[in-house]
């Protein structure tokens, strides 16, 4: 079988969690085995549907390097087939046409309800063998509904859930095309996976019950029926169904928030799926052993604080170039421009193993090219007429330094024991003066990243004049 899976959201929102995730499936399924992943954006609600909605999928995509081999197709653009099809189907007798107005739809609901009986179309412009059906009302557009078979089961093996079979009497006969001609979710769906010959369906477990009403039109259309892997759902940290208010779930809030995506994917990945007790892997990794044996049937819980530690452990590994260019660019935004100033990836060396994502990196950056305003409580707390002293003979003995870690470090440890000071007594006050903050990695490599110039300036401007 040649492997053929799809990513099909709708624009009505942003990418979210539980969508990235599907699309990171189908992706690997389709690479793992040498297939085709497509990108088919499902935009028929016009009400609802936004071109900015349409590059938020699209940018979500592209932040996580699932890059699609066929796409981005749009429904709306495939009317006229859809409309094809139909007329084919009203010529088979698989669809009919029906005038039941929303009112009589109402009623029939009413009187099932008042019989405790499940709201369905009764049929009653099903056409028959022997059956007469009443005139066309003058003025009214019909609907145009499938014919759905009424005997027998509609069955299928569900890769993630297993065996799954309905009673076709359990089914009515569902609109295909509306009033005003437009197609249904359901129907575009099934024309769609067959044009683009799609053999895998993975989508979340909300769409089990569009499956045997699918499954019956690509029967009725003589068409392959895929494979289906319905995905559980993804729980927020409260074990309740994740929603807007667990927080970021849109995935360029993720990006915003300072994730990286190799961490958003390698988390995403674990969500309902696993190899073995591994949890930390490459994308390469993941797609060697990407399989839908191993997706799990339940609800997959998301759990915040192990997406924060993946995130610290990318972080860790990432290149200083990499983290250069995004602090820079979160810098920016907040007006502070790293020209002139020290070199970044060598700043950015110094804390990626300190801090959990890019936002608090560019935190940490950020006193490199900003001169620091030390608190009034910091500056009364360690810059006593004791360290101000060591700190005026450090400046004299740095200014004369060769300007390396190696000589650096022995020079702030020479001076505080010459000021009669312990390392820290000397050091955090020194921190305070050059970052505004009594911690920060080894002083002697911020002395060297920061550089001669601006460590000399710093510590004149808290000496007394």
């Amino acid at each position: 079988m040649t492997v053929r899976t799809r990513f099909a959201p709708s624009p009505t929102g942003f990418l979210h969690i539980g969508g990235a995730r599907t699309a990171l499936f189908a992706w690997a399924y389709a690479r793992r085995h040498g297939g085709t992943f497509i990108l088919r954006i499902e935009d028929t609600d016009v009400a609802r549907s936004t071109p900015e909605a349409v590059q938020a999928i699209i940018d979500g995509m592209k932040w996580l390097g699932l890059a699609h081999d066929e796409g981005p197709f749009y429904q709306m653009q495939r009317m006229d087939r859809y409309k094809q099809v139909i007329a084919e189907m009203l010529a088979a007798g698989t669809a009919y046409h029906c005038y039941t107005s929303i009112e009589e739809l109402d009623a029939l609901r009413a009187e099932q309800e008042a019989r405790r009986e499940k709201p369905r179309y009764d049929g009653r412009w099903r056409p028959e063998p022997g059956k007469t059906l009443p005139l066309p009302p003058a003025g009214v557009p019909p609907v145009v509904r499938f014919r759905n078979p009424q005997q027998g089961v509609v069955a299928w093996q569900d890769q993630v859930k297993g065996h799954i079979e309905i009673a076709n009497s359990e089914l009515d006969d569902f609109i295909i095309a509306r009033a005003d001609g437009t197609p249904t979710y359901n129907f575009c769906v099934v024309v769609d996976d067959w044009d683009m010959a799609i053999s895998h369906v993975l989508r979340g477990d909300d769409h089990v019950n569009n499956t045997p009403r699918q499954i019956n039109l690509l029967q009725a259309l003589k068409a392959p029926v895929p494979l289906y892997a319905h995905l559980s759902m993804i729980l927020g940290d409260d074990g309740q169904k994740l929603s807007k208010r667990h927080g970021a779930v849109s995935v360029m809030q993720y990006e915003e928030e300072g994730y990286l995506p190799e961490a958003v994917l390698n988390y995403l990945a674990r969500l309902g799926w696993s190899h073995g007790d591994e949890e930390v892997f490459s994308m390469e990794q993941f797609v060697q052993w990407f399989d839908l044996d191993h997706i799990t049937a339940s609800a997959a819980q998301f759990n915040t604080e192990k997406l924060n530690w993946l995130n610290a452990h990318y972080l860790k590994l990432a290149d200083p170039q990499r983290l250069a260019a995004e602090a820079t660019r979160r810098l920016a935004r907040q007006g502070v421009a790293v020209a002139g100033g020290p070199d970044v990836a060598s700043v950015a060396a110094l804390y990626r193993d300190r801090v959990g994502n890019l936002n608090e990196l560019a935190d940490a950056v950020h006193p490199f090219f900003v001169a620091p305003k030390p608190t009034a409580e910091l500056r009364a707390q360690h810059f006593t007429e004791a360290a101000l002293k060591g700190l005026s003979a450090l400046r004299e003995r740095l200014s004369a330094c060769a300007w390396q870690a190696a000589e650096l470090g022995p020079a702030v440890k020479q001076t505080a024991a010459e000021s009669g000071l312990k390392m820290p007594q000397l050091a955090i006050p020194l921190r305070v003066a050059l970052l505004g903050l009594p911690q920060s990695p080894s002083i002697d490599a911020v002395l060297e990243v920061m550089g001669r110039e601006r460590v000399l300036a710093r510590l004149a401007a808290v000496l007394p004049a």
